[in-house]
């Protein structure tokens, strides 16, 4: 499957002041994958190391961790030769070996010829609670994301839609009703697989939601199983509770997230370490509310009002167990949910995107689902789940601010009125 990721690999690779990368992401999303076809395509041979599978790997690194020591071993734990410039040397999981997660730095210091990249589903906890000696400044950092629907649809040999798709987007012209259709039935269908490249593969090949279902849930059960193992048992019981009830926060129709919807009389104090523990791992993704719009964002934002978004649509629809021809044929019965999977939808390919987002609101009387940093401006984003593109929130937050430019999306084609540029829900990829 193409993974846009692969460009900035390729970039890392070619780079003057290479150091060793630190790949991080939630379970599942291919990094392992990704790594070892990156390997096969760019150099003469690639050296993988499962630090969480192999003990022998673990104990390799217990004693001298220093690179001209380290290779020869890991030439016969491996099985490759490992040559400067020509081996990509993979360090897999390596949150599970403390050492060599330090080893990183002396490869920057004194082995800089050497390819090296880590990753690690877990390392986001692993670091943040201080297990490691981390090699601040002696590594290169990327984050892998599930897939977005460009790259959905490229798993589908869509690449000629993506190119009208990015047309469209573009020039503001509206695309053929015949391509609005298709394009509208695969985003529907993407709400029921998600990015995880695991169910897309399972779909590609057999066209049978039941099927990517039960892929789905084994990987919610890797979640968590995850909970479990690296939770005491009284914050695994609490991460859990949290994570289920994502689905409920978002069916709300205010989404913004509530403790005391976790339990009676629940408390930020009580489930604030769930809650940091979900986002460390990449498996939850915080929208922070802000009622100010001043440059940088970031300075501006609460640290109590916040949305909770899924870090994959299709995860979050297999969660909530909702039938896939519900999905895809917008059912009735949807309508209470309906906003928040596809707020939840938009703001993942958002965060795939790199953006940093926040929601808006003014008192009681409007509210914006998005706003972000962009083209030097700030940009609102306002979301609708159907063809009703009214939003006078949006209305109301563009006669304060006066933005270079609104966005709408909604099931609706392509267009640009009134400084708002409006893109169909297909196409939030293109941000």
């Amino acid at each position: 499957m193409q993974r846009k990721i692969a460009n900035a690999l390729v970039a890392w690779k070619n780079g003057a002041y290479r150091k060793p990368l630190l790949l991080q992401g939630a379970r599942q999303v291919g990094k392992t994958y990704t790594l070892l076809e990156f390997g096969r395509l760019y150099y003469e041979n690639a050296a993988y190391v499962n630090f969480e599978t192999s003990t022998t790997a673990r104990t390799t690194f217990d004693e001298d961790i220093m690179p001209d020591k380290l290779i020869p071993k890991l030439s016969v734990l491996t099985g490759e030769r490992i040559v400067k410039e020509k081996t990509l040397l993979i360090f897999d999981e390596v949150q599970a070996c403390e050492k060599a997660l330090t080893s990183l730095k002396y490869f920057c210091e004194f082995a800089p010829e050497y390819h090296v990249i880590a990753s690690g589903s877990l390392l986001g906890i692993a670091v943040n609670r201080k297990q490691f000696s981390f090699p601040v400044g002696k590594v290169d950092r990327l984050t892998m994301y599930p897939m977005d629907l460009e790259e959905f649809l490229a798993a589908f040999g869509e690449n000629a839609l993506i190119k009208k798709i990015r047309d469209c987007y573009d020039t503001n012209a509206p695309m053929n009703a015949a391509y609005h259709k298709a394009l509208t039935e695969y985003y529907r269908q993407y709400l029921v697989i998600g990015g995880m490249p695991e169910a897309i593969a399972k779909y590609v090949d057999t066209k049978d939601f039941r099927l990517v279902r039960l892929t789905q849930q084994n990987i919610l059960a890797d979640y968590l199983d995850d909970m479990s193992k690296y939770n005491s048992a009284a914050e695994s019981k609490k991460t859990r509770l949290t994570y289920g009830n994502i689905t409920v926060q978002l069916s709300k129709p205010n989404t913004k997230f509530q403790y005391k919807l976790l339990k009676s009389g629940g408390k930020a104090s009580e489930f604030e370490d769930a809650l940091q523990w979900l986002e460390l791992t990449g498996i939850v993704d915080k929208c922070y509310l802000t009622e100010k719009v001043m440059l940088p964002l970031e300075d501006y934002r609460t640290t109590d009002a916040f949305k909770i978004y899924m870090s994959d649509i299709g995860l979050l629809c297999a969660n909530k167990a909702l039938r896939p021809d519900d999905i895809l044929y917008s059912a009735p019965g949807l309508n209470d949910f309906k906003g928040g999977m596809v707020e939840n939808y938009v703001g993942q390919q958002l965060k795939i995107n790199g953006y940093n987002k926040y929601c808006w609101v003014s008192g009681a009387t409007a509210e914006v689902d998005f706003i972000i940093e962009k083209d030097g401006g700030v940009i609102p984003i306002e979301v609708k789940s159907a063809d009703n593109t009214q939003a006078k929130s949006l209305n109301h937050y563009i006669k304060l601010y006066k933005p270079p430019y609104a966005i709408k999306i909604a099931d609706k084609n392509f267009g640009y009125h009134d400084e708002t540029k409006t893109i169909p829900l297909y196409a939030a990829f293109c941000i």
